[in-house]
């Protein structure tokens, strides 16, 4: 061997001691972790978890080491959290000291810190209030927003009409619709399905999506300080992330050209005016910067989410025809044709609910939640864990439970009916996670769901161009998100 190619060896191995060894000290010298198994040099456990399929390795090792694990990845630490009862014990009866967010490096070059996602402390605090106050009082003399999604529901039908009951990928038009609510709601726009602007828009949120989810992204955030430097997909992701950014601030900057502070048109000009109240206060987190962070994190969260429920629901839907049967019988009794769907009408369609919920079960959209943080040292069990560790709650280990959920793996909207055939609710249904950081946009996703189901339902009778028992609806990534596969379906109008 070379010489220098042999101290260089040397060198890579002596810093990879170095570093395993600070972190041991660094997780050991403030507290007692959890058991887990033992980590290698610099690459920690990444070898004993299944890049592509993420949640069943963190269930295997919970089968070893029990609810409550250390994992090693990279040089970072991360408590596992597995099961119900560690769940809600951490995010929700000790909520306020899990609620930080862990380091998510993909999205922290991204954000700066800013925005709702991974901001922490005062700012999180302030930002979250501000929106969840704005989407709450959003319509106060104007349309609300279940008149938004009801439109935008109409839009969608008439969309999925110009198929003419031929086969169709239905992935960029379950997209359009909740992508075109968030844009109701930040930009006071609708665009039709065909412009370019919005095209862009949909574009860029999709390649992230699946960029996010791949495995090549979990190596990334492991060793961001190194694979920074490599080629491969994050730099796209980070490109698009920028551009999402530069698309905004040029809506707000005709936001600031054109307000009139009596008649705010939406959320950019709400936070235009917070901005305003705020601009002797030098510590204000009321910023530009902040502002198009935070519209850039609602557009994820709200629009890639939604549309990936619905388009994995309907292809469970296909599977199951006899399920889609009982809810047009529903949909006849108590809506009929004449007439939108309303949200006074899910208390009275609780088997359409119920599929609902178990969609969203089933599909255990973002299988091992985002990242928490515990913001100071916190005695958990009998364990010390040291301020700043990363928390992984596993949310398909409470979604998959299979004493809640009897025969979990198996699709049945039985999970969420009582014995009389009334709405169950379960303290083990938490898609959008629990606790203090729970979606900030869980009300709005349901109605969304739960209209855009029914209205599609309303109209239309799903067709396969297979055969329903030859449908697979096993997801395709399962990373950050679940997706699942491409097909193909006919909407058939009635």
């Amino acid at each position: 061997m070379d010489p220098s190619v042999a101290i260089g060896l040397g060198l890579l191995l002596c810093i990879s001691c170095l570093l395993l060894i600070s972190s041991w000290k660094k997780g050991f010298g403030r507290g007692k972790l959890p058991p887990g198994p033992v980590p290698l040099p610099i690459i920690g456990n990444i070898l004993q978890v299944d890049l592509k399929n993420i949640p069943e390795s963190l269930c295997n090792l919970a089968k070893e080491y029990g609810p409550v694990f250390t994992l090693q990845l990279g040089v970072e630490r991360v408590v596992v959290l597995h099961g119900y009862k560690a769940v809600k014990e951490a995010l929700i009866d000790h909520g306020d000291k899990f609620a930080d967010r862990g380091h998510i490096p993909i999205f922290e070059i991204a954000r700066n810190g800013l925005g709702l996602v991974i901001s922490n402390g005062e700012r999180w605090k302030q930002i979250r209030r501000f929106s969840l106050m704005t989407l709450r009082n959003f319509g106060m003399g104007k349309r609300s927003i279940e008149e938004r999604v009801q439109e935008e529901a109409k839009h969608l039908v008439e969309e999925l009409k110009k198929t003419k009951g031929l086969p169709c990928d239905p992935t960029f038009i379950l997209g359009c619709a909740p992508c075109n609510v968030i844009c109701s709601i930040i930009f006071q726009k609708h665009f039709e399905y065909k412009d370019q602007k919005f095209l862009y828009l949909l574009k860029l949120l999709d390649e992230n999506t699946k960029i996010i989810s791949s495995p090549w992204i979990q190596v990334y955030n492991s060793f961001p300080s190194v694979v920074h430097y490599l080629p491969g997909s994050h730099h796209k992701a980070v490109k698009n992330f920028d551009l999402l950014n530069e698309f905004i601030l040029e809506e707000v900057k005709e936001h600031q050209r054109t307000l009139d502070p009596s008649n705010p048109r939406d959320f950019i000009d709400c936070f235009l005016m917070k901005m305003e109240q705020e601009k002797q206060q030098p510590q204000s987190e009321f910023t530009i910067e902040n502002l198009v962070c935070t519209a850039a994190d609602l557009f994820g969260a709200g629009t890639e989410t939604t549309s990936t429920t619905l388009r994995y629901g309907l292809l469970i839907l296909l599977k199951y025809p006899e399920i889609t049967g009982k809810i047009h019988e529903e949909i006849n009794h108590v809506i009929g044709r004449d007439r939108s769907p309303c949200m006074e009408d899910r208390n009275k369609m609780p088997y359409t609910n119920a599929v609902v919920h178990e969609i969203q079960r089933y599909i255990d959209l973002v299988p091992t939640n985002l990242p928490h943080a515990v913001s100071e040292d916190i005695q958990f069990r009998q364990y010390l864990i040291p301020k700043g560790t990363t928390i992984i709650p596993v949310l398909s280990s409470v979604l998959y439970d299979d004493e809640e959920f009897p025969k979990p793996d198996k699709f049945d909207p039985g999970h969420f009916l009582d014995e009389n055939g009334k709405l169950k609710k379960s303290d083990y249904f938490m898609p959008f996670s629990a606790g203090k950081r729970i979606c900030a946009g869980e009300s709005m996703a349901r109605m969304e769901l739960f209209l855009f189901f029914t209205t599609i339902l309303q109209n239309f009778t799903l067709k396969s161009p297979i055969d329903p028992k030859d449908i697979d609806t096993s997801p395709v990534a399962s990373g950050f998100g679940k997706l699942p596969p491409s097909y193909e379906l006919c909407f058939l109008p009635f």
